[in-house]
């Protein structure tokens, strides 16, 4: 039996083996099913049985002596390779640290923000509500019927919860609910604004399920349209840092203003829509809890996501949404 001379060729085919795949082959060289000393435990069958408890030791003592130098051979070639790539990704520790990245306001907050100083030097206070809100503040105390399109689920996120006679709680649709909860709880004159978030089942370039709005509510004995035409106008030229920025008012219907207006900006030659308005009407005024014989309101509603569009020039709104530091890295 040509044991030693085995042991000697495996080892060396072992040492010789410089990858993983090598070695794998040589093993088979020796150890697979046709190996070398494979076929030699097959003629230990016809050795003489007093030789062959002595001959079965020599054997088992050359197969561990292979095994034991093919794991080692394994073990340095898994080495070597952890070696190479340690060395390949090292990281030099005396370099200084890279640091955290600053965050930035994001655009559609710094409109919120610029938004609340302008009608904040303006005389205007500013008020928050709750997002979830009941049909009556939603729908009923703005004059909208209960067949108004507005109410179904189509156009408006509703909750699994209810109010005190059943009904079903939204997401608020706007803003203008706070234009009642604030009226309930202030007496006139009142000059407020409500800037919030606001939901609606509606998803686009232009539209978000989840948007920001501004309502602005003005209640006095003597106020009238071209109050809210001068402050409005004297608004969006702060806003847009423009003093010859052009307003007009055209005609429209909203069913909590009587008579109502679309309010349309000049921008770079063209006329673009920027908000409603017009005068509450007198059944919402009712429902403030004041008598519209006395007192007269003007409010408007826009939206926060369009002003910062047309400010910084973004086509697409869904940007604002997608996290992309890319974008936002470019309001420092």
């Amino acid at each position: 039996m040509d044991l030693d001379g085995i042991v000697s060729r495996a080892l060396a085919a072992f040492r010789a083996a410089g990858d993983v795949a090598s070695l794998e082959n040589a093993k088979a060289r020796f150890l697979g099913k046709g190996g070398e000393l494979t076929a030699l435990q097959a003629s230990l069958k016809s050795a003489a049985p007093e030789e062959r408890k002595a001959l079965g030791a020599r054997f088992n003592g050359a197969k561990e002596r292979i095994e034991d130098a093919l794991q080692a051979r394994r073990d340095q070639l898994a080495n070597a390779k952890l070696d190479a790539r340690l060395a390949e990704e090292a990281l030099d520790v005396t370099l200084p640290a890279r640091g955290r990245g600053r965050g930035t306001v994001h655009p559609v907050i710094r409109t919120w923000q610029r938004i609340e100083r302008i009608w904040h030097s303006l005389g205007f206070a500013v008020a928050d509500g709750p997002e979830i809100e009941t049909d009556w503040h939603s729908f009923t105390a703005l004059n909208n019927p209960e067949n108004h399109p507005a109410r179904s689920m189509q156009d408006t996120f509703y909750v699994d919860l209810k109010d005190e006679q059943g009904i079903p709680l939204n997401l608020r649709p706007h803003t203008s609910p706070m234009q009642v909860r604030y009226a309930r709880m202030h007496t006139p004159p009142i000059k407020v604004i409500a800037p919030g978030r606001t939901y609606r089942v509606d998803s686009d370039a232009t539209h978000s399920p989840m948007f920001h709005q501004v309502e602005c509510l003005w209640i006095d004995e003597d106020v009238s349209f071209a109050d809210l035409k001068g402050v409005y106008t004297e608004f969006l030229r702060r806003f847009f840092e423009n003093d010859e920025l052009e307003v007009r008012f055209r005609p429209s219907y909203f069913p909590f203003t009587e008579p109502s207006a679309e309010i349309d900006m000049k921008l770079k030659g063209r006329w673009l829509e920027i908000s409603g308005s017009g005068q509450v009407h007198p059944t919402v005024v009712k429902n403030f809890g004041l008598d519209p014989e006395r007192y007269i309101g003007f409010a408007f509603g826009s939206g926060l996501e369009r002003l910062t569009m047309l400010r910084y020039g973004i086509e697409d709104l869904r940007l604002f949404f997608d996290g992309d530091l890319r974008f936002l890295a470019q309001f420092p």
